[in-house]
């Protein structure tokens, strides 16, 4: 922002900071803070606007209003991918193995299919010879060691997993026998091989779609454990996901990139996507010759959604060579496998073995095939019983497991919103007769829900289109008529005009009540909501019992009290009632108050910082 320079007083460099901070303040276009992050320079012109405040220059405000020119409206949320943050990067470092513990809880052995490929891509390194003796690492739940026991029965399988439920499932399998296997838990960028595991004893490691698991910094800790007990020559065949992969593709839209080709999952699982050059000099430089490398295309298609996505993946063999020397052997083939697709890279063009279409697995289940096309597996959903006085509801919310990566907000059923459902179910006088607006209800809508078995009409909006999504599915599956044609489902980012004109539309007479909980914890949306319920709140009363009002409930976090009753006076709302959890001194008689009950009240509040404010527009 730039001012310039002045050499006047305080006086007149809060003139000019007041003139813009109005001019683009109140000027704001934002989205509904429960989808996106802020812009600093909103920060610094609210912080700005309080500055003016305290300095006393609300006499310039009205011609300032007055000066106002129109003008490109500024959004407050920034649209851009900013990653993950640095608590969020070391949090998934060192909570790594529970993360794979609880998706191996939830999924078991379902998520991959068994890998029957394997003696398809490499039978002739399991023949021959003495007894092979392999090594799996990140078993998972032996979707590879066990069709490959079944394949090759004289083999013997080490199979190791960080994951102590993965190795479980392994040894509770049916087809687990002491004689051909011997799982155990180990981390491999800190656990010694040694200790489970004889030196030089190992024919054969198996690497599949486990390395991408692993920090990029610590892979070559990894390749150094294993050449601790692979024999000399022995061999390392594996396959994992390549750079260009679908599901990269999908990560680099949302704020989950943790480094270079490395991201984290909704369910705080970790990914990186290999290029060629990288896997080979990191195998090279940790005392492996490269026998074999190819890049994997193929399109998988979903016709239910007329949708075509390419996978891709690197499939390699490399071998343990303590005379290696270059990085590939006299007989190291590049080869790139590429299935319907035309355009290929030059550095692997010129080795080209095609295949069939059906000769190459993908490693795919439902799981996976919901990751690609971009849809919520039902098993992201955690269903929330919500029991309230004689209703009872049943609210498909984002499970926990998935709320830390995910940018919305709405897509949880927040405390404030149980706690007014609570009140508005004990006192639908609140409601009864009137046209109810409830502004970020994000997917749960259990006040809007509540609200329209007394109210006239209840809109229940949200910025958010996943969000509104959800809140559509759990309304038609927890409201019935008459009450179900009484409750709209409507799209409202705070702040926008096409928005605000569409609901003016619906209800041309406006809205008797608003409700808002949890929506005030971010300080730049702070006005934008004001604006809002301004523009749409009904101006007709007859008398102060009848007057329209906007209720916010909610748990102070980002924006102080004083800042948001500065806020609202800014859009002519004058604050009729408060009341604070753990407060006595607010009267069981006053608006507020007397939606409790006088005894008994504990199990409404769900936390002692809880807040409610009730508004008149002057």
């Amino acid at each position: 922002m730039g001012i310039g320079p002045h050499n006047g007083s305080f006086w007149h460099q809060c003139r000019a900071v007041s003139f813009i901070c109005q001019k683009n303040l109140l000027l704001v276009t934002n989205k509904n803070p429960r989808t996106s992050h802020c812009l600093s320079l909103a920060r610094l012109l609210a912080c700005s606007l309080r500055i003016i405040r305290a300095s006393a220059m609300a006499t310039n405000a009205q011609d300032t209003q007055e000066n106002q020119q129109p003008s490109q409206k500024l959004q407050i949320y920034s649209t851009s991918s900013t990653g993950v943050t640095p608590f969020w990067r070391e949090k998934y470092e060192r909570d790594a193995k529970k993360y794979w513990d609880i998706f191996y809880k939830r999924h078991e052995d379902r998520f991959f299919k068994d890998r029957h490929y394997l003696d398809k891509e490499w039978g002739q390194y399991f023949t021959g010879g003495e007894r092979k003796v392999i090594l799996e690492v990140g078993c998972g739940a032996g979707n590879t060691i066990f069709p490959l026991v079944a394949t090759y029965p004289d083999t013997f399988v080490h199979a190791c997993d960080f994951s102590p439920r993965a190795v479980n499932l392994v040894k509770t399998h049916k087809d687990y026998k002491d004689t051909h296997f011997s799982a155990f838990v180990c981390d491999l960028t800190i656990d010694d091989l040694n200790k489970e595991i004889s030196p030089a004893s190992i024919d054969i490691v198996t690497m599949i779609f486990v390395l991408s698991a692993v920090s990029p910094e610590k892979m070559p800790l990894v390749l150094q454990n294993i050449k601790k007990v692979l024999k000399p020559n022995g061999y390392v065949l594996f396959r994992d996901y390549a750079v260009g992969d679908l599901a990269q593709e999908r990560f680099t839209c949302k704020d989950q990139k943790i480094s270079e080709n490395f991201y984290v999952r909704g369910d705080g699982t970790r990914a990186f996507y290999f290029s060629n050059d990288f896997l080979t000099t990191l195998f090279k430089d940790n005392g492996f010759d490269v026998e074999e490398l190819g890049l994997c295309c193929k399109q998988v298609e979903n016709r239910s959604r007329e949708l075509v996505m390419n996978r891709r993946w690197i499939q390699a063999v490399f071998r343990f060579s303590d005379m290696s020397n270059s990085c590939f052997s006299k007989k190291a083939a590049i080869k790139e496998n590429l299935l319907g697709q035309e355009n290929v890279e030059p550095k692997v063009k010129e080795n080209t073995s095609k295949k069939t279409l059906n000769s190459i697995e993908v490693d795919i289940s439902e799981g996976l095939a919901a990751e690609m096309f971009g849809i919520l597996p039902s098993l992201d959903i955690e269903v929330i019983e919500i029991k309230l006085r004689d209703q009872n509801f049943k609210i498909d919310v984002l499970s926990r497991e998935y709320q830390h990566t995910c940018k919305s907000t709405g897509l949880m059923l927040w405390e404030s919103a149980h706690m007014m459902a609570s009140l508005l179910a004990l006192n639908p006088t609140i409601v009864k007769g009137k046209k109810v607006l409830e502004l970020g209800c994000g997917c749960g809508g259990i006040c809007s829900m509540v609200a329209v078995r007394s109210a006239n009409l209840v809109v229940a909006t949200d910025g958010d289109a996943k969000a509104l999504e959800l809140l559509t599915r759990n309304v038609a599956s927890n409201l019935r008529p008459p009450s179900l044609a009484k409750l709209i489902v409507k799209r409202l980012e705070w702040g926008n005009q096409e928005h605000i004109q569409a609901m003016k539309e619906l209800n041309s007479g406006g809205f008797e009540v608003i409700i808002g909980t949890d929506v005030t914890y971010d300080p730049e949306a702070i006005l934008p909501l004001f604006e809002t319920a301004k523009e749409l709140m009904s101006l007709n009363c007859n008398g102060e019992n009848q007057q329209s009002a906007l209720i916010l409930c909610h748990v102070l976090r980002g924006a102080d009290e004083q800042s948001i009753l500065a806020s609202a006076s800014q859009f002519g709302f004058r604050l009729i009632d408060k009341w604070h959890a753990g407060i006595s001194s607010y009267s069981s008689q006053g608006i507020i108050g007397s939606w409790f009950p006088e005894n008994g009240c504990e199990e409404y509040i769900p936390s002692t910082a809880s807040s409610i404010l009730y508004f008149h527009v002057q």
